[in-house]
């Protein structure tokens, strides 16, 4: 609404001292619902259906060696001490010849350094296995998608 302010007889109208906003209100929310109606259709994506994470338990076949590596950077092969690297490459050595080759499954302690497991890595690429893997326990974040 404006408001005609001043001096003017009814032949003469006065100046209008206030701006008229109506307009200009009326012309953004038009605007606004043009970008509402046209930002789904300007972002189209290609229909995919997304894999959903499932955390599988890991299973432990009779074959599968599991080699631990405590915070000190001691290695264990399945559940027994090895001594030394050279011990270590030997049975890595006499396990990488079997057919099938049998998997192996790193267990690092989060405490322990990673240059005692990349030694271990460096000893299995060696002694050429094939098969390895990295045993961890499951993030909340993954936990709560698999209840999903």
């Amino acid at each position: 609404m404006a408001m005609n302010i001043g001096a003017g007889s009814e032949e003469e109208p006065g100046v209008m001292a206030s701006i008229n906003t109506t307009p200009l209100v009326d012309v953004m929310l038009v605007l606004l619902i043009i970008f509402l109606i046209t930002i789904p259709v300007i972002t189209k994506t290609v229909p995919v259906k997304l894999p959903h994470a499932n955390n599988i338990p890991t299973r432990t076949k009779p074959g599968t060696i599991v080699i631990a590596v405590d915070r000190r950077g001691d290695v264990f092969w399945n559940d027994h001490e090895i001594a030394s690297d050279r011990v270590l490459l030997q049975k890595i050595e006499q396990a990488a010849v079997e057919v099938p080759q049998p998997d192996v499954h790193i267990r690092g302690d989060r405490a322990a350094d990673y240059k005692y497991i990349g030694h271990v890595l460096y000893e299995l690429q060696r002694g050429g296995m094939v098969k390895i893997d990295f045993i961890s326990i499951p993030s909340a974040n993954e936990m709560l998608a698999g209840a999903e």
